[in-house]
């Protein structure tokens, strides 16, 4: 359909323009019964939060989402522009997007009372529909509301003239969604000022009592109010958003495995080629499913998402480092580069308090019940006693993360069972994978109490 460019051929055109709500309603039933992913980009809320975010759209109620840091709350949020018509259209020339039919600004109202159906209309996209503001304690009502325009004061507006206003973030998010991120740190007195948006839409700004029938959709994050210290929501706030939805970290390992590789950076590499073992993918996973669990992590504050992927980008970093210094092109990571993600782990933790020194020691141990809880899963039905066993004549290997691949091969050769252990572990691998393979085997056998380990400052020495 040609787009209308003024109010009489859209009315010519029998264009029906929507509320916000029921427009997102309508989009959100045609995707289900299509049977599309709604939200393909949210890994592992299928079951749980995706559903109630749908029931809260089909009703047509404000969304709260609540959880700790890093569960994905401002990505759902962001993706609700999905559920927005393509394109839109708005009045021209008016400070605040309008539905043409129904104005609900004086400037819009005199748009359309003086040129009738010659107003000028524009087309918006769901970007342009969309509006976003972290709460800061020094957010003010003029910020989210709107406030007196001096300027048009200076060219002869009266104080009493509706149209010497100018508005704030959520008119100007009409006709559209409009969140606020972290809401509890809003001042209280700012909050009360958001209770006629979501209700009763009389807005009051410096004596201007307006009824601005806006037409938004309002959602907000925030944290569990059972430790934030910053601020709270205020009751009768709450009791206007319709639904309060729970967020959570991935259940399962996978489902971290899925959100690390999505959202790491995608860089160029060249002529460098990067391979993850398996092992190792699930390692860096199982750090921060372990960090979530541990007493000498602060729970209340979470253990982000955000903690496996800089784990991830960090490790591939110092295989990257590796693989240049060895003239190799395979980016394939190991054990041995583990200590290097301490950097990017420890800005993602919050620590018990404790004594100074203890941190690095807390995340050592992190790892090592990673490695053996990885160990476990990946050696169940394998013989590893019997490699073991070898070691007990005398045999010594070691291991670095500055080494390079093809170090590692005289190692297969001195231990028997061992290439066959491998060949389980990274099937057809080159020489890089099966380094890693090695450095994985041989750290799980000295986790499980099979062989005693020497380190020595980048180099690790296992015996029997």
């Amino acid at each position: 359909m040609t787009e209308a460019k003024t109010l009489g051929e859209l009315k010519a055109s029998n264009y029906q323009v929507l509320p916000v709500r029921e427009e997102m309603r309508r989009n959100l039933m045609a995707k289900l019964q299509a049977e599309e992913d709604v939200f393909p980009n949210i890994i592992g809320y299928q079951e749980t939060v995706i559903p109630q975010i749908e029931n809260a759209i089909l009703s047509g109620q404000d969304i709260i989402l609540l959880g700790e840091r890093g569960q994905a709350k401002s990505r759902i949020i962001r993706s609700l522009t999905c559920l927005l018509d393509d394109r839109t259209p708005v009045l021209a020339e008016v400070e605040i997007p309008e539905n043409p039919y129904a104005p609900v600004s004086a400037q819009g109202k005199k748009i359309v009372r003086e040129q009738g159906d010659d107003a000028a209309i524009e087309w918006i996209s769901p970007d342009q529909r969309y509006g976003e503001k972290l709460a800061t304690p020094d957010i003010t009502i003029a910020d989210l509301i709107g406030e007196v325009d001096p300027i048009k004061i200076a060219e002869g507006r009266y104080l009493s003239d509706e149209e010497a206003l100018h508005f704030g973030l959520i008119p100007h998010t009409n006709r559209g969604i409009f969140a606020i991120n972290e809401l509890p740190d809003l001042a209280e007195r700012i909050q009360v000022g958001l209770l006629n948006v979501l209700e009763e839409r009389d807005i009051q700004i410096r004596g201007h009592k307006i009824r601005l029938d806006l037409d938004v959709f309002i959602v907000a994050t925030a944290n569990p109010e059972d430790y934030t210290n910053r601020g709270r929501i205020i009751t009768p706030l709450k009791d206007r958003y319709g639904s309060q939805i729970r967020t959570h970290y991935p259940s399962g390992i996978l489902e971290e495995i899925t959100i690390m590789e999505q959202e790491q950076r995608k860089l160029n590499l060249g002529e460098y080629r990067e391979d993850v073992p398996p092992f190792m993918s699930q390692i860096i996973a199982e750090i921060t499913q372990q960090a979530r669990k541990s007493p000498d992590i602060n729970q209340r504050s979470g253990v982000s998402v955000r903690a496996s992927v800089a784990n991830y980008e960090a490790i591939l970093a110092n295989a990257l480092r590796r693989a240049i210094k060895t003239g190799e092109l395979d980016i394939v990571p190991r054990i041995s580069d583990l200590p290097f993600i301490m950097p990017s782990l420890q800005g993602k933790v919050e620590f018990e308090a404790m004594e100074e020194g203890r941190e690095e020691k807390i995340m050592e141990r992190l790892f090592q019940d990673a490695v053996k809880s990885v160990y476990a899963r990946f050696t169940e039905s394998m013989d590893m006693e019997t490699l073991s066993l070898q070691f007990a004549d005398g045999i010594h290997v070691t291991t670095g993360e500055s080494l390079p691949s093809s170090e590692y091969e005289d190692i297969v050769k001195r231990i028997d069972g061992l290439e066959a252990a491998i060949e389980k572990l990274v099937p057809g691998g080159n020489v890089a994978n099966r380094a890693s393979a090695i450095e994985f085997i041989l750290e799980g056998l000295h986790l499980s109490q099979l062989l005693n380990k020497d380190r020595v400052g980048g180099r690790t020495t296992y015996m029997g």
